[in-house]
């Protein structure tokens, strides 16, 4: 089988990418900066040792400026990271542009969690890849890599997908019609904002992805390994246990765009979706960009 992934695109009023093709590779961490500030710094340095050298160049300064990503920067990068143990708040986002077009792209943040104010704060953190590096690599090493970029971190859930990916989830600002096309057709597509996302999610899932991360205490909360085993007897699907009591799950060979003009969904997907239905973020919106997304993230599962 062989990579079927549309070119997409998504523009701002001024004809300025908004959102492009791409994979998106996310982890929600139960645990707050000062327990995975330095797994954390490590999953980055295996991101930036895996993409083309220079494909980071930018990052967001306190001030809420764009500076360029030198030594210097880089060292501000670490120290906002691993050291300032007292802040309440950490972020860090660093791209390939100054405006970032999703092309690659990171993004850290972290809250501390002081019960019972913040009982459903957490860590996130996202990688960022285009479509051709997917392509370049192929589906095996790109997996190997997504696995490399989990293998510390305490997840509870994470996901590896196709998306349309973007600066700090600016998709939200582009063209509308084309967003809500792109949505209508293909089902397989992340909407990805990790950062809005990480402080609400608590310990709940986000749906099924072409690689789906499952961890204490979700996973023992859907009947662990064995639970999906039996909810997901399709040729297709493999089951990966990971050290910590930790599970990955691989839906397909390639990531999925699940084009519906020209496929039905994939019954593994469907049944994937279906299983982590009760489990699921929601935001209880009724209107807004949160009831939207809440309808998005049930698309395979209504």
């Amino acid at each position: 089988m062989s990579a079927n992934l549309p070119t997409l695109r998504l523009h701002y009023r001024d004809g300025a990418v908004a959102a492009r093709d791409g994979v998106v590779v996310s982890f929600f961490i139960p645990h707050d900066h000062s327990i995975v500030a330095q797994a954390c710094w490590r999953a980055l340095q295996t991101y930036v040792r895996a993409i083309p050298p220079q494909s980071l160049n930018w990052y967001g300064a306190d001030d809420g400026d764009v500076l360029e990503l030198d030594e210097d920067g880089w060292e501000v990068i670490r120290k906002r990271m691993v050291d300032r143990p007292s802040r309440l708040a950490w972020h860090v986002g660093l791209s390939d542009l100054d405006g970032g077009t999703g092309g690659y792209q990171f993004e850290y943040h972290s809250r501390r969690i002081v019960l019972p104010l913040c009982v459903g704060s957490n860590t996130a953190m996202s990688f960022t890849f285009p479509t051709e590096f997917l392509l370049d690599q192929g589906p095996q090493r790109m997996r190997a890599l997504v696995l490399d970029l989990a293998r510390e971190l305490p997840f509870h859930f994470g996901y590896a997908s196709f998306a349309l990916a973007s600066r700090e989830g600016s998709w939200t600002a582009g063209d509308w019609k084309v967003l809500e096309k792109y949505s209508a057709r293909y089902l397989g597509l992340d909407l990805p904002a990790v950062a809005s996302t990480g402080k609400l999610i608590g310990l709940h899932a986000l749906g099924a992805h072409w690689l789906t991360f499952l961890g204490p205490p979700l996973l023992d909360r859907m009947g662990g390994t064995e639970a999906l085993r039996q909810a997901l007897p399709f040729p297709e699907v493999s089951l990966l246990p990971m050290d910590q009591e930790r599970l990955l799950v691989t839906l397909s060979e390639w990531p999925e765009a699940i084009d519906i003009e020209k496929e039905p969904i994939p019954p593994q997907y469907r049944a994937l979706a279906c299983f982590l239905k009760p489990f699921m973020y929601t935001s209880g919106e009724d209107a807004g960009i949160g009831n939207y997304l809440d309808r998005w993230r049930r698309r395979l599962c209504p």
